[in-house]
């Protein structure tokens, strides 16, 4: 454990006095590294008491700008941070008041390509998200990882708190196995919140940090804490580990998981009038016209890549393994040819024959073609 400065037991005089933590338990604190996703309303008071109570170590990882509207209740922030980054103001503010923790910050969107890395340099993860798949996204990463996390989450008038993956503990798979259908719930954006509300159950969840790094207290694991701050109400709910939920090697694209992304069926063929939709909504696909430079140079498909069926076997390497792939000719001859080639040849997985062709699309889409 890492020693404490005359500046530090003096900083942290009313700690160090409590029986419960002294010398050794603020030295623990010191040891700690914690991250918080999310520093808006609830990662607000998570990050100024963490950094009050003296954890050594803090990320703050948020992608998004301070707005007018946060101030409501995002307690970290004030009128001359609009329009500036989250993570920055965080840091400022953070800084001058407590200049003796070691802070990091993270301008980013946390995905399922950067979590492990991200979260694998931090002892405990809070959540302070306001969405179902970065909650997942968390939980999925911290059992690969095995690191305890703590989570909240508000709305209304209610808040939740509870701890998951703590020492052998339940997952928040264990209590929410299947994430709500989309639009089942609302966010605050929509519904609104009551701005003290964040403070609470942000409050709580340092708390649930600072009990776990000094092992006092009983820690909210197996047990769902719920807040009503209307008649200042609270109960808690237990539920039980379901084993099964720790069996991660991989994450998944969470968005997809929830429903909150539309993705392209990879069945053999789609029709124009699906093309186009999958267009409009700008899902990420590649399109590939294997028809000759002369046909092409009469019309196409808007944003489409010509890649000749003549030369197809000497640029395998233009075509995407990774999202998928519609081909296209004439009539959708040519283009199955290209599929049944790249199958049994290549072992491509993620190609989609235009049925009709761009005739078809000519005939059953009225925009989106290059004439010449």
């Amino acid at each position: 454990m890492q020693s404490l400065s005359i500046e530090e037991k003096k900083r942290y005089s009313r700690h160090i006095i409590l029986p419960e933590v002294g010398i050794e338990g603020q030295q623990k604190l010191k040891s700690t590294s914690v991250l918080v996703v999310g520093a808006g309303g609830l990662g607000s008071p998570v990050l100024l008491y963490l950094t009050a109570a003296g954890i050594g170590h803090i990320g703050i990882l948020d992608f998004d700008q301070v707005d007018e509207s946060n101030l409501q209740r995002q307690i970290l922030y004030s009128t001359n941070d609009v329009g500036k980054s989250k993570a920055k103001s965080a840091l400022t503010h953070l800084t001058a008041l407590n200049p003796l923790i070691n802070f990091d910050f993270f301008e980013e969107r946390l995905d399922n390509h950067n979590a492990l890395d991200i979260l694998g340099n931090f002892d405990i993860i809070v959540d302070g998200s306001d969405n179902f798949q970065t909650r997942y996204l968390i939980n999925d990463a911290c059992v690969i990882l095995g690191k305890p996390w703590v989570f909240g989450s508000i709305y209304k008038f209610e808040g939740q708190v509870s701890v998951f993956n703590y020492n052998n503990g339940p997952s928040y798979r264990c209590l929410y196995p299947t994430p709500p259908l989309p639009g089942e719930m609302d966010n605050c954006s929509e519904i609104g919140v009551i701005g003290v509300l964040p403070g609470i159950i942000g409050t709580y969840q340092a708390n649930e940090v600072v009990k776990m790094v000094l092992g006092i207290g009983q820690v909210l694991s197996g047990q769902l804490l719920v807040f009503d701050a209307l008649n200042m109400n609270q109960y808690k709910v237990k539920f039980q580990k379901n084993s099964d939920n720790f069996e991660l090697t991989q994450l998944v694209d969470y968005e997809v998981f929830c429903g909150t992304k539309k993705v392209i069926n990879l069945n053999d063929s789609i029709s124009p009038k699906d093309l186009a939709i999958i267009i409009e909504d700008n899902l990420d696909f590649q399109l590939i016209d294997v028809r000759e430079n002369w046909e092409a140079e009469i019309c196409k498909i808007h944003n489409s890549q010509l890649i000749p069926l003549s030369q197809l076997g000497s640029k395998i390497e233009l075509i995407s393994t990774t999202k998928p792939v519609v081909f296209y000719c004439h009539h959708g001859l040519r283009s199955a040819q290209a599929i049944s080639f790249l199958k049994s040849k290549h072992n491509f997985t993620n190609l989609i024959n235009l049925s009709s062709g761009i005739h078809g699309w000519a005939m059953e889409v009225d925009n989106g073609m290059e004439q010449y």
